[in-house]
């Protein structure tokens, strides 16, 4: 293992004990914040995702942003490979996905323009650290490219970090968001 893969590991392993902590102290309505931003962007399409475990949950501003445009969830296509994101209601018949994640039943395709990024850790410069498998940064790299990609980290405050060991191929965030606030990572 590569001193960077030990440093991202050993990062990963102390947030996922913040983010446990985290989940277990939660206080009403940490979405709050979440939905103030999102209101900004009505129309725009949306993705969030179907949390898991200890992961802070989106599903109530992703109810509010699907009644006034589309909203999707990711799918994990293969290793290796971008994700592609499947249309979202509060209402779709949902089945398990690879990874544990649920997914919709039936596919329908969209590309989101501002994503609910779930990360185990993250720093205030809008550095994510992930769960390894690089389908966030591949994903938003191709996006990226192709047009306007806001990408919206969500995590409970707890789950920040002073510094991460990052690596060029890492996307940052444009925004964070916790429940305790809005963070605006500095620009270039």
């Amino acid at each position: 293992m590569s001193d960077l893969a030990a440093l991202k590991d050993a990062a990963r392993r102390a947030a996922f004990e913040r983010r446990a902590a985290a989940h277990a102290a939660r206080g009403p309505a940490p979405a709050a914040f979440l939905s103030s931003v999102l209101a900004g962007y009505r129309g725009v399409p949306l993705s969030g995702y179907m949390p898991m475990r200890t992961e802070i949950d989106p599903l109530p501003a992703m109810s509010e942003a699907a009644a006034h445009g589309p909203v999707c969830v990711p799918v994990i296509m293969g290793r290796a490979q971008p994700l592609r994101f499947s249309r979202w209601t509060p209402d779709t018949p949902m089945k398990d996905g690879p990874f544990g994640a649920r997914v919709p039943e039936v596919e329908e395709w969209i590309t989101p323009e501002i994503l609910i990024v779930p990360l185990v850790a993250f720093d205030r410069k809008g550095g994510r650290l992930g769960y390894g498998g690089g389908f966030y940064d591949r994903t938003l790299e191709m996006l990226r490219a192709a047009g306007p990609a806001m990408a919206i980290g969500y995590a409970f405050a707890a789950q920040e970090a002073e510094d991460l060991p990052l690596e060029p191929v890492d996307q940052p965030l444009d925004l964070i968001v916790t429940e305790a606030g809005i963070l605006e990572p500095p620009r270039g």
